[in-house]
């Protein structure tokens, strides 16, 4: 019954919460959701909006659990921004955000490859455990860099992910703790490519430019208020 319960209290506000105004920070913004279309966005590997599994209505964009639709994209490309958006996990959900995604990384198939911000149930769900050095855990660098603190509240609640991508130099912020930087291309970087689970991949964190993808992993998330700030590129 507990469960029937927290499930009902997260579609309720899911379906009913609206976004909140503005910061007084958000000079520059765009939306990139429009709050009732799939506008701006197509499956990975397709054209167009998925017709199931992804919805877009009352300023949420959803994903069903079980469905498995594939992965979201922006139709535009990003070199230099700066991302932000509220994230909501069910129990036991894992998703992502993944950034400067290039198509040919994954020619086939309807999960885009790229840097990622794990976007995880800590406490429930499995993964969240392995990795090294807590790099599988909530607005980590998955598989790759670990969160120097957890703010992320529990499953069911908004919380904000915040991602500034500024030439090569890259921060990852949750409910406003920086959590993470690092330096695309560097010497650190490739270190950490080598013993991961993109070793095997050639050219990964390699492009400067890419698509925005919203991950499906087969378990029910939402995203409202998502908005973007193009950067111009840092001096030389």
């Amino acid at each position: 019954m507990r469960t029937m319960l927290v499930g009902l209290a997260i579609g309720l506000a899911w379906a009913v919460a609206a976004a909140p105004e503005p910061a007084a920070d958000e000079a520059g913004f765009r939306p990139l959701f429009d709050g009732r279309t799939g506008s701006g966005w197509r499956r990975f590997n397709g054209t167009g909006f998925p017709d199931k599994g992804w919805t877009a209505a009352d300023g949420v964009l959803g994903l069903e659990a079980d469905v498995n639709p594939g992965d979201i994209v922006t139709d535009a490309l990003y070199e230099s921004f700066e991302l932000r958006l509220e994230f909501l996990l069910t129990p036991g959900a894992n998703s992502g955000i993944k950034y400067l995604v290039d198509d040919a990384l994954a020619p086939q198939g309807p999960h885009g490859v790229g840097f990622e911000y794990q976007l995880i149930d800590d406490e429930r769900h499995p993964d969240a455990k392995l990795g090294v050095a807590d790099n599988h855990t909530c607005g980590g660098l998955y598989d790759l860099i670990g969160p120097r603190e957890h703010p992320a509240r529990p499953a069911g609640q908004w919380n904000e992910a915040r991602l500034v991508v500024s030439g090569r130099h890259v921060e990852h912020w949750l409910n406003g703790v920086k959590l993470l930087e690092f330096e695309r291309g560097s010497d650190a970087m490739r270190a950490l490519i080598a013993t991961s689970k993109y070793k095997s991949m050639p050219g990964f964190g390699a492009p400067a430019r890419g698509r925005i993808l919203l991950q499906d992993h087969g378990q029910k998330v939402a995203f409202r208020n998502i908005r973007i700030r193009e950067l111009a590129p840092p001096a030389p």
